[in-house]
């Protein structure tokens, strides 16, 4: 089967990179352009250090060392791709890294001088990568398009955490990834969908316009006060796929109401997945999933991390997460893809009154199971760490 594009966004440090990355995936969700973004650096930020709190941002993001391991996965994941990505890659790539760039297919340049310029389009020309546009990073500028043809050309100002990027050069832009990655929607969830290993997959933008979920274009706003809605539409402790965005949140709620039915979820990187089975046990100082457990006043802030950046699916069952207090709440937080987020989910919650899920962007932890009438599932949590 022919694979998706790829189209890798290039440059130095501190060029922007990740606020063009976010601003661009924001702005072609919200036309409903199906795509997903994949990391392709192990610095830590993603879509959420856009959407957070700056300061909290800044305690959150820990860069980390690329490592020949990292690099693989990454690869992996392009080679095995779902959907059309953006390849969001660090500013300074080693010889050894370079290989990501073989398995992209085009690339957007965002370099603010010359040096860098030529070092990027040498990178480019190098790796046989088609180039879309070739464009000038200034952070107080003013953005103008200089050419359109064969190439866009022209400078983009104002790429600052936090700003939703606006002008005629970023509109030029998300016109010519739009067309790239113009595959109808309907089409690519269909043919997900009828792959699901499952007979009851549910799409989550047609059901949220079925409930009633607001939309920003075509991107659907899920909030926690949604979740009841949302459990009484569905059939409970049936066998159940998901299948599209929605936060962290919504998808462990769902995956512990199908419990004990068998649960998939569908990740662009690795097509359908169950949540990965995890034992109770105190991870090993070089464990690849690391947790830190704080006690609060009713409950246990449980904030995981992987050091390495990334972890492989088909290493996470079996993995071993810190037993707990079974007299108080669990909040679960940290960078983790979703499908860790399900399977912590169902190994904790048989243990615990209530469990909650942390989203940064939300600045709270919603509750998505709860056994205790002193809470409700889609409630908020604000007691956060210090």
């Amino acid at each position: 089967m022919e694979l998706f594009p790829a189209v890798l966004i290039g440059g130095p440090p501190n060029s922007g990179k990740s606020v063009l990355t976010h601003n661009l995936t924001q702005t072609l969700r919200e036309r409903g352009v199906q795509h997903y973004v994949l990391r392709a650096a192990p610095d830590g930020e993603g879509d959420w250090a856009s959407e957070a709190d700056l300061s909290l941002v800044r305690t959150i993001l820990v860069p980390r060392a690329w490592t020949l391991a990292f690099v693989e996965h990454v690869c992996q994941s392009l080679a095995h791709r779902h959907l059309p990505l953006i390849v969001d890659i660090g500013g300074r790539p080693a010889a050894w890294q370079e290989v990501i760039f073989d398995y992209c297919t085009h690339a957007v340049l965002l370099t603010p001088d010359s040096p860098s310029h030529t070092m990027w389009l040498d990178l480019v020309r190098r790796h046989n990568l088609l180039l879309l546009a070739d464009l000038r990073s200034e952070l107080r500028g003013v953005s103008v398009v200089t050419a359109t043809r064969p190439l866009l050309r022209g400078v983009i100002a104002g790429l600052e955490w936090g700003s939703r990027i606006r002008g005629p050069t970023f509109d030029a832009l998300v016109e010519r990834i739009a067309r790239l990655f113009a595959y109808d929607r309907d089409e690519l969830c269909r043919s997900h969908l009828i792959s699901a290993p499952v007979e009851n997959a549910v799409d989550l933008d047609r059901l949220a316009r079925t409930l009633g979920v607001p939309f920003t274009g075509e991107k659907a706003t899920w909030q926690p006060h949604h979740l009841p809605c949302l459990l009484d539409y569905l059939p409970e402790a049936t066998p159940l796929g998901l299948y599209g965005r929605a936060p962290n949140w919504l998808y462990a709620t769902v995956a512990l109401f199908t419990r004990p039915a068998p649960f998939y979820q569908f990740d662009v990187r690795l097509g359908w997945v169950t949540p990965p089975t995890l034992r109770l046990a105190p991870p090993t100082p070089d464990a690849p999933l690391q947790a830190r457990l704080i006690p609060r006043d009713d409950h246990t802030w449980l904030e995981f991390a992987v050091p390495s950046a990334y972890l492989d699916y088909d290493d996470a069952g079996g993995l071993a997460v810190p037993p707990i207090p079974a007299d108080k709440g669990v909040v679960l937080s940290g960078k983790l893809p979703h499908w860790l987020y399900t399977g912590l989910a169902l190994t904790y919650a048989p243990l615990v009154p209530w469990l909650a899920v942390y989203q940064p962007q939300l600045g709270c932890a919603v509750v998505v199971y709860s056994a205790d009438e002193t809470r409700t599932i889609g409630d908020c949590i604000h007691d956060l760490p210090q």
